[in-house]
């Protein structure tokens, strides 16, 4: 992979990109002369100009291209804008101010080819009606079928969805190792740091871990997740906090889990009152109860997107750290892959 690359003769400025290049985990390429610059040109990911160099830069007449940007400590520098002009750069960064989006710009330029992933949120309309296992299973199902799928744990007190993999022991990050990061979280980072089971990645609680989910720590990850992943699977509380909220507003699709009874009725519209303040796609999946399936769906206003039949070996399965079977012949595979065609954008 090619690496981004700076033009400058200022030592004390190279220095303090390389320094900004390494917290964004990048490592660079520099040209002390605009003639050793030509190669890399066409390749590579991101292009600093320093101020110093603009001028001799621009003599050499370099092709348009994007992903340019000319650095200077000089904001009042009239001739800056004359110059970024001149070298074909989009913008014009001035430090030491400006260090936090240079970082984002070199990370950004370290990121493989975006995947564009869908966030997909589900919940309960109450307590143990299989929203954490129908998360799980629409996580496994994806993964499945060879989409990278990152399955995040929103619920503090919902004793870890790696539990309910039966992978608690696993090494890897949880969200205790990242609600201290603030700003932009890489992708690629993210995936290697991650329990990873095949094309499944999870981020769960460290075990006996309370603590609330920050709103930027989620939407760092969110965002980590659209970048890196093609789907994102949150699973996430009935009460909702700000994280939550954060993961509802870039969902692409919500479900909400639901008995078909009365008071699990009462129950999921009181959830969904809530959640459709932060969300519009919200739908109802039902499990077996004494209500039909019509009534249930229109009681809530909201369309019915499947039924969640009762899987007596679930349980168990899942207790023995086994994963289940979702082949397309099975039913909850059945479902989970209607599930997922419907909600998926094409």
């Amino acid at each position: 992979m090619h690496r981004p690359l700076v033009i400058t003769e200022d030592r004390d400025l190279l220095d303090d990109l390389v320094r900004i290049a390494a917290a964004a985990g990048a490592q660079l390429d520099v040209a002390h002369v605009p003639a050793h610059a030509r190669p890399f040109w066409n390749l590579a990911p991101l292009i600093v100009v320093g101020g110093d160099l603009a001028e001799a830069v621009a003599a050499t007449s370099p092709p348009p291209r994007e992903r340019v940007l000319l650095v200077t400590r000089e904001p009042d520098d009239p001739d800056t804008w004359r110059r970024c002009v001149a070298v074909g750069a989009q913008g014009v960064v001035v430090l030491p101010s400006g260090e936090r989006r240079l970082v984002e710009e070199f990370a950004d330029a370290m990121e493989p080819e975006p995947r564009a992933g869908a966030v997909l949120c589900v919940i309960g309309g109450r307590g143990g009606v299989g929203a954490s296992v129908l998360s799980s299973c629409l996580a496994l199902r994806a993964s499945q079928d060879h989409l990278r799928t990152l399955l995040v744990d929103a619920d503090p007190l919902g004793g870890g969805i790696d539990a309910l993999l039966g992978h608690e022991e696993t090494s890897g990050a949880r969200w205790g190792d990242l609600v201290a990061r603030e700003g932009r979280v890489s992708s690629t980072a993210l995936q290697a740091a991650l329990p990873a089971f095949g094309d499944l990645s999870v981020l769960s609680f460290n075990r006996g871990e309370i603590r609330p989910i920050p709103a930027q720590a989620m939407r760092s990850v969110l965002e980590a997740g659209h970048r890196g992943f093609d789907l994102v699977v949150v699973d996430l509380p009935r009460h909702l906090d700000p994280a939550t909220a954060e993961a509802l507003g870039r969902a692409s699709g919500t479900l909400l889990v639901t008995a078909a009874d009365v008071r699990g009725v009462l129950a999921a519209a009181q959830v969904l009152a809530e959640a459709g303040r932060h969300t519009s796609d919200i739908r109802v999946v039902i499990r077996p109860g004494v209500l039909d399936d019509d009534v249930v769906a229109a009681s809530l206003g909201i369309p019915a997107a499947g039924h969640l039949p009762d899987q007596p070996r679930l349980t168990t399965t899942l207790n023995r750290g086994e994963l289940p079977k979702l082949g397309p012949r099975t039913v909850l595979g059945a479902l989970c892959t209607t599930l997922l065609r419907d909600l998926l954008p094409p």
